[in-house]
């Protein structure tokens, strides 16, 4: 059986815009290797822009 935790791991989202981290979530990194980016809203910015995923 697979261990729990292995193939997914917790990565921070950041705006692109302000380069502020406001939210974390979990990606399966075997599966999507590459960069997660997802529209949300920045309550710096206050308005919605695109996220992506940092280190």
């Amino acid at each position: 059986m697979a261990k729990k935790g292995e193939a997914r791991g917790v990565i921070h989202l950041a705006c692109t815009e302000c380069r502020e981290r406001t939210y974390t979530t979990t990606k399966n990194k075997k599966n999507d290797p590459q960069r997660l980016e997802l529209k949300k809203y920045c309550p710096r910015c206050r308005t919605t822009r695109l996220h992506r995923e940092t280190k």
